[in-house]
């Protein structure tokens, strides 16, 4: 793939799910002229019509309405995680692609099952997260192709919260199976750690939790408890293909961190990257013999991005193509989270079987740049 080129025509897009995330791709996709969203679906079709009444030319229907619909291109899956494969495979099933919110299934079985699917029906798949191709990672992406820290030797990545009880009103299903720190925000992070240091190859962990139960801070149901049937604190050490070792801290249990979310060690330098979990973020460098820590220019990433960015790269990504955020990287991701808590579960590391290509860099491309690039 070279740099990501404008669509022939916009991409046609129906959402299925309309919970508190799609708010955040409804503002990108009014900026995006390679998306053009025609529907919306919920569950509770109150839902689905606000979003509808508030954006011009979208129509609410029901979800075998939208999976049916012949204006319907990509499907962009906001559905719980335990219903993400569920619905891909039907949107697949209909000859649509199929784009998700992370992660791209609850297990990666359910994976396995929606890339065999879409590769039979010769459909695409891309999965958040595509904070990824924002500034923020890219230029940190950069600083390493560029040789500023010289041969990678290890990262650390730290996502500390005390719990997302504290403020969600109906934290359930962060503490049931399929939840819990990592698979919740390791996908951030290990989608991070791959677009800079490649794939991995093996894994090791350890985890724990401190609590059985945990109190509902806020809404309807604030004091209720939840029972926490999940590790709540996984700790993790990948082993990319390239020899460099990753260290993962996920907690729901600790309080705070004063370390940077990531850190990327090299023979002449290091890097302190931006919270994964933002498209932008100033990338600092402490190369070998300096005083201090310098704070790099932007020079690549998709400027001014956010959560949507991924479906307009997917559009513009060459037939026969992966996507920067497609399904391989996701399943590549997935597959590493879920072998990091086999590997707590049986005290032995574990040998990953999927790869992952690192995608491609994304030249500094501003969102007009980006919408008027034709290809050569």
């Amino acid at each position: 793939m070279g740099k990501p080129v404008e669509a022939a025509e916009p991409l046609k897009v129906g959402i299925i799910g309309c919970g508190a995330i799609i708010a955040q791709y409804l503002t990108n996709f009014r900026r995006l002229d390679q998306i053009e969203l025609v529907a919306v679906a919920d569950l509770d079709p109150v839902r689905a019509q606000a979003v509808a009444d508030d954006y011009d030319g979208v129509r609410a229907v029901s979800v075998d309405e939208l999976l049916a619909a012949d204006d319907v291109d990509l499907v962009l899956n906001l559905t719980i995680p335990a219903a993400h494969a569920d619905v891909a495979l039907k949107a697949i099933a209909a000859g649509k692609s199929v784009y998700g919110e992370k992660p791209l299934a609850a297990t990666t079985a359910e994976a396995q099952q929606v890339l065999a699917a879409a590769r039979e029906a010769g459909v695409v798949v891309g999965c958040a997260p595509d904070t990824v191709l924002g500034t923020g990672i890219q230029t940190a992406r950069k600083a390493i192709d560029d040789g500023l820290i010289g041969a990678p030797i290890s990262a650390t990545a730290t996502m500390v919260t005390p719990g997302h009880e504290r403020w969600h009103p109906n934290p359930d299903f962060y503490y049931q199976p399929g939840g819990g720190p990592l698979l919740d925000m390791g996908p951030y992070y290990v989608s991070a750690l791959v677009t800079l240091l490649g794939p991995v190859v093996s894994v090791i962990g350890a985890a724990s939790h401190t609590r059985n139960e945990r109190t509902i801070g806020s809404g309807p149901r604030v004091g209720e408890t939840v029972p926490v049937n999940i590790d709540s604190h996984v700790t993790g050490v990948l082993v990319h293909a390239s020899g460099a070792l990753s260290t993962l801290f996920m907690s729901f249990d600790a309080v705070k961190s004063k370390s940077p979310n990531l850190e990327i060690h090299g023979e002449c330098g290091s890097l302190v990257v931006p919270d994964p979990n933002h498209f932008d973020g100033d990338v600092q460098l402490f190369a070998l013999g300096a005083e201090d820590w310098q704070t790099l220019p932007v020079s690549a990433g998709y400027v001014d991005s956010g959560r949507g960015f991924g479906i307009a790269d997917l559009a513009a990504t060459p037939p026969g193509s992966e996507p920067r955020a497609g399904g391989q990287l996701a399943y590549h991701a997935l597959e590493v989270m879920e072998s990091v808590l086999a590997s707590a579960n049986s005290g032995s590391a574990v040998q990953i079987q999927s790869t992952a290509a690192r995608p491609e860099a994304v030249e500094l491309t501003t969102l007009a740049a980006q919408i008027a690039e034709v290809s050569s």
